[in-house]
């Protein structure tokens, strides 16, 4: 049987049968019978390990830990219990005054979770993992090989660089104490740079050799310092001669005799479904102990646990009686703890296990007497340092799960993740349900980062800011609902054109749409509803294909937010999906919000993130917001946010992500707050907006009467049942088209600009939707419209009519409509019924 296809082979086994065998079986006897070897010590020996092989060069057998959750699933109330319980074990050995000043330090991959239920254990100690993980702009506190390992660099790669620099006792945590080179190794690179006094070796297994049991002696002497050690069993491997040699030609044996290939299988459509569990992972806690994690984070993670875990436990399906919670190679602790309090919180009802993912190669063996019964391949989804590899998950498959809960970092939520060979769907050819849970990755800011806060708040949502629903859209804004900050247009315009004040500094007064203006904005959108359904499903179905299979929308407020809602609403009524919406400001001159790019980073993968806008116009915000990035990289160091904007509409070829080049009418653009969930254009002002604040915004909650947000999304989501076929064909096109930008808006905003005299570009506002903001917002001096346009204009032929605004027809407009903005306005321009003049 193949190590592939025996996992199917005996899904009636559970989980302590893979631990231990069937009753009365070790799971180290299938190899001790082969190879002779053989493990004598403690009792608890054979109950704590088990025995496999691996395809290593260095060392045949593999020590199987059946209370480590690496390799074996195993309720998380054990794995957590057995690493505290060694750390109390220290703690009574320290005693209280040295505790206090302890260090923990665990190794990658294997032992990371352990070492930090170690310093759990102790109570107050910092922790920090070796990891195989580097970060360019973190200096290395050190680095060290373990010998015997399939992947051997480690790296330490503290945020703190005092943190290992203490004269305070070092805890070092590893899995087995073998031959004990790895810890020797570390010990004496580390004293070498940061000498201590004592040092605490800690294990859940002592293996060494005789030979080896007195090195730690001569070691301590030779360094001048104290060396403890701490296990919970201790024991002997007896290897008999000639048994490296031997288990390589049993792995081989085996592998050779395999009706596959030794590589992945090949991508089938997996039988269970996929599902993403939003953990909203406290994003002031790092995602484990990489880069040091401190008892004021684990304050803060105790906390955040159990609603954690609630939101778990209602994602999974009903009537699940047993789930394992996977963890992610280094990522061990997070998952743990994770799944600690998903078994406190489903009780005994449901058989909760633990178990991670691995790099290490092992024979996958289906016999109750050896630990790896099955084993699951997958490539590597989180662009590791040494290159593209294989990934493994044993004893998943057959184990009669009816969940898994995978937990990954950001990091490796990446498109490999999704692929049809990628982890989720290699556990859903076995498993009926996965449930996808993404933790942030945390990575240290760069030493030249400015400052920045603590915290920041959690996004706003409606009732109470804006009239969507919650779950439409986050915003991520400050309330300035209580600020008066209206201005009538003509003094708006005149601050603005004088340099006197910047747009983003008032607000104009929200336009009162008159009754037959009303009567423009229904019979526009019954007529564009289905075009509108069309672009929103193209446009969504190329950020699928092409960006994100898990794209978070932030649109970019507040044209962009009903765009984006409708987006979420294409990708849910198509795929099913639950995709996260938030809404940010951008500010042409000023950029975009900085501290919600923060935001955005501690909670999701900057990669993930698409930016959203309803349309095109030269082109400005495309180039404001691909600058501010550049910025906002160079200050915090925070890297992954892809500057191309998706749009409903891209008239300006400012874009490779749209839904269509057509310059039409988007209703949307008829109307201010009461088409856009009632609320108000950003704001950007000093004494509003502080350095560690989001840009601010109005709900203006009294319009609630004309509010046309719900009427406006309702219609166009209406129609995507009768347009589904169009848009796979039209997505198809686009995906296969060349949509490189031409930026051709912004040579004919240009060409304009001075054929007109107006000598700014930022006063040519090309494109329907610029042209209705232009009539709404600014004041006015023409309306350029391409000759033949129609009912796609009647809403701005109506705006014209009633403030007085010529609308001059031109043959070759590249644009459906522009609008010019009154050219060195002052209110003296206009006459006294502040009508514009021709100049």
């Amino acid at each position: 049987m193949t190590e592939r296809a025996h996992a199917e082979g005996h899904a009636d086994k559970d989980a302590g049968e893979h631990a231990d065998g069937h009753a009365g079986v070790w799971s180290g006897s299938w190899v001790a019978e082969r190879l002779g070897v053989g493990l004598t010590g403690d009792e608890a020996l054979t109950g704590l390990l088990g025995l496999a092989l691996r395809r290593n060069p260095k060392r045949a057998h593999l020590l199987v830990s059946n209370v480590l959750g690496k390799h074996v699933p195993q309720s998380p109330a054990v794995v957590y219990g057995h690493g505290v319980a060694l750390g109390r074990r220290v703690r009574d050995l320290l005693g209280a005054e040295e505790t206090a000043r302890a260090v923990v330090l665990g190794y990658a991959e294997t032992a990371t979770g352990l070492g930090h239920s170690v310093a759990d254990g102790l109570g107050p100690a910092p922790y920090l993992h070796s990891t195989r993980r580097p970060v360019a702009h973190v200096p290395r506190a050190g680095g060290f090989e373990e010998s015997h390992s399939h992947a051997t660099s480690h790296l330490l790669l503290p945020e703190d660089p005092a943190l290992l620099a203490g004269d305070g006792p070092l805890v070092l945590v590893d899995d087995e104490f073998s031959t004990g080179n790895t810890v020797l190794n570390t010990v004496r690179a580390l004293h070498e740079r940061y000498p201590r006094k004592r040092y605490v070796v800690v294990a859940l297994v002592d293996m060494r050799s005789p030979a080896d049991a007195g090195r730690l002696d001569d070691f301590a002497r030779e360094i001048g310092a104290r060396v403890d050690l701490v296990t919970t069993a201790s024991g002997t491997v007896r290897l008999p001669p000639g048994v490296l040699e031997k288990g390589q030609e049993l792995v081989a044996r085996h592998e050779a005799t395999a009706t596959e290939p030794t590589g992945p299988a090949p991508a089938a459509p997996p039988a269970g479904s996929i599902e993403r569990v939003r953990l909203r992972w406290p994003h002031d806690v790092p995602d484990g102990g990489r880069h040091g994690f401190t008892a004021a984070h684990r304050a803060r993670l105790e906390a955040a646990l159990p609603a954690m875990a609630a939101r778990i436990a209602e994602a999974l399906p009903a009537g699940a009686r047993r789930v394992l919670v996977l963890g992610f190679e280094e990522l061990m602790y997070a998952p743990l703890r994770l799944a600690h309090a998903l078994e406190q919180t489903v009780g005994a009802d449901v058989d909760v296990r633990y178990s991670t993912t691995t790099r290490s190669p092992v024979l996958a063996v289906d016999d109750p007497g050896y630990a790896i019964r099955t084993r699951l391949v997958f490539p590597a989804h989180d662009d590791p340092a040494d290159g593209p590899g294989e990934r493994y998950a044993y004893n998943v498959a057959g184990g009669g799960f009816d969940a898994v809960v995978a937990v990954v970092d950001s990091a490796a939520d990446t498109p490999a993740l999704h692929a049809p060979d990628g982890l989720p769907a290699r556990l859903a050819a076995h498993v009926p349900h996965v449930l996808l849970a993404v933790v942030p990755s945390y990575v240290p800011r760069p030493p030249h980062a400015t400052e920045r806060p603590s915290m920041l708040p959690e996004p706003l949502r409606g009732p109470d800011f804006s009239s969507y629903a919650p779950d439409e859209v986050g915003w991520l804004l400050q309330d300035l609902s209580d600020v008066t900050l209206e201005a009538p247009t003509e003094e708006r315009e005149e601050a603005i054109q004088s340099g006197g004040a910047h747009y983003a500094e008032s607000l104009p007064v929200e336009y009162q749409p008159s009754e037959q203006y009303q009567d423009l904005f229904h019979a526009a959108l019954e007529t564009s509803a289905s075009r509108l359904a069309r672009a929103v499903g193209a446009v969504t179905e190329i950020v699928l294909a092409e960006r994100s299979p898990r794209p978070v929308l932030v649109s970019l407020a507040r044209a962009g937010t009903p765009v984006g809602v409708l987006m979420r609403r294409w990708a849910q009524f198509r795929h099913g999906l639950d995709l996260p919406h938030y809404a940010v400001s951008i500010v042409r001159g000023r950029g975009i919000d900085a501290n919600a790019l923060r935001w955005l980073a501690d909670h999701h993968d900057p990669a993930d993130v698409v930016f959203v806008d309803g349309w095109t116009g030269k082109g400005a915000i495309t180039r404001e917001l691909a600058a501010a990035l550049r910025a906002f990289e160079a200050t915090d160091g925070i890297t992954g946010f892809d500057p191309e904007i998706a749009v409903l509409a891209d008239p300006g070829s400012c874009v490779r992500t749209y839904g269509t080049r057509d310059d039409f009418l988007i209703p949307s653009a008829c109307l201010n707050s009461t088409v856009s969930g009632l609320i108000s254009r950003t704001v950007l002002r000093a004494d509003l907006v502080g350095p560690h604040d989001f840009h601010g915004a109005k709900f203006y909650r009294e319009l609630a009467a004309v509010d046309l947000s719900p009427d406006f999304l309702d219609a166009v989501s209406a129609r995507f049942p009768d347009v589904t076929d169009t848009v796979d064909a039209q997505a198809k096109d686009l995906l296969s088209a060349d949509r490189t930008p031409t930026w051709e808006g912004w040579a004919a905003v240009e060409r304009i600009s001075e054929e007109y005299g107006i000598h700014d570009v930022n006063l040519v506002k090309p494109g329907v939707g610029e042209t209705t903001r232009v009539m709404l917002r600014r004041v006015p001096w023409k309306v350029l419209a391409r000759t033949g346009a129609g009912a796609d204009l009647d809403h701005v032929r109506l705006l014209a009519e009633q403030r007085g605004v010529p609308v001059e027809e031109v043959a070759d407009l590249p644009y459906t409509c522009v609008g010019l903005i009154h050219p060195q306005y002052t209110r003296g321009a206009t006459g006294a019924d502040g009508k514009a003049v021709t100049l």
